[in-house]
């Protein structure tokens, strides 16, 4: 298939373009570079720096695409809360967009990168898909508009799509590995940490009702991730919209996350208690069998230290 990608400059979107060649798929990736890397679109994908206004020139190009799979996004949530109008223009206005331009070319398969911050706090853990959705950040809110968007447009136009909603997505694939500007997740800074790069660690929060006070989250590995991606594509049908968690089912606290980066770095990390985040939930954690039950996805890397042992040889590599 002829694939465009959007966000495949970035950290999740260069790795599944990576898998996607490899599977013997032609790839477009168009990417702004706000928050990704020209050196990270894989080597065989063609490149086109831009919003989805060149997205959707390039879909109405006199090459016919076959599928989107959707990454481009913002996704800090501190932010959202802040700036909301920066994720309500990012991710749902211009999201719309693309699917707009999707139609007008007649391009049917759709895999949408959504998120685990569409359920907000959950009453029930693990998360299952038919969970309340009720985001605590304008960031989630953002990405659940455009779920509910899916399934209004997969009604009334030959499109199908799938949603795939990402729990916290840590490890690496080769030179493609997570290098945010700002960093704000768990694993890169905390890796940061024990390499001398940050004085220590910010917890943000130690009286949450956890079990150490600290929030927990459900890791998965950025590997798994990109072969979801590929099993959506395999399976996503026209007039059809499906929605699917994709996470281990095990939640880690941060102190637990602190305490597994000392152990495979072996090296301290010191932290500090700070005050919670806007809109953070407590415990997050993929209940995930709808996925394994119809798509036969399963994670192949479910091993929190093996996840943490490949970013470290990223980091180590990148910044060393």
């Amino acid at each position: 298939m002829r694939l465009l990608v959007t966000g495949g400059a970035g950290y999740i979107g260069s790795v599944v373009a990576r898998r996607l060649l490899d599977e013997g798929h032609r790839v477009v990736v168009v990417d702004d570079l706000s928050s990704g890397f020209a050196d990270a679109v894989p080597r065989g994908a063609e490149f086109v720096r831009g919003t989805m206004a060149e997205a959707a020139r390039v879909l109405a190009g006199p090459r016919r695409f076959d599928g989107v799979v959707h990454l481009a996004a913002r996704s800090l949530i501190d932010d959202s809360v802040r700036r909301p109008e920066r994720y309500w223009r990012g991710n749902t206005v211009e999201t719309l967009r693309l699917l707009d331009a999707m139609l007008a070319a007649g391009v049917e398969r759709l895999v949408f990168s959504s998120t685990a911050a569409t359920y907000g706090q959950p009453a029930e853990v693990p998360i299952t898909e038919s969970a309340p959705t009720a985001p605590t950040n304008p960031y989630g809110a953002s990405k659940l508009a455009v779920d509910k968007a899916l399934a209004d447009y997969t009604r009334a136009h030959p499109l199908g799509a799938v949603s795939l909603r990402y729990f916290n997505v840590a490890g690496s694939v080769g030179d493609c590995g997570e290098r945010h500007e700002p960093e704000t997740h768990v694993i890169p800074i905390a890796l940061d940490v024990a390499l001398g790069r940050r004085p220590e660690f910010s917890v943000y929060g130690d009286d949450y009702p956890t079990r150490d006070g600290t929030c927990v989250r459900d890791f998965i590995h950025v590997a798994d991730i990109a072969e979801a991606h590929l099993a959506a594509l395999r399976t996503v049908a026209p007039g059809e919209h499906r929605i699917y968690n994709l996470g281990n089912g095990q939640g880690f606290s941060v102190l637990e996350v602190l305490d597994a980066v000392a152990r495979v770095t072996g090296r301290a990390v010191p932290s500090r208690a700070a005050a919670r985040r806007p809109g953070d939930p407590p415990t997050l954690v993929a209940a995930g069998g709808l996925i394994r039950r119809e798509l036969g996805w399963k994670p192949g890397r479910p091993d929190l230290a093996e996840m943490i042992e490949d970013a470290y040889r990223f980091h180590r590599a990148r910044r060393g």
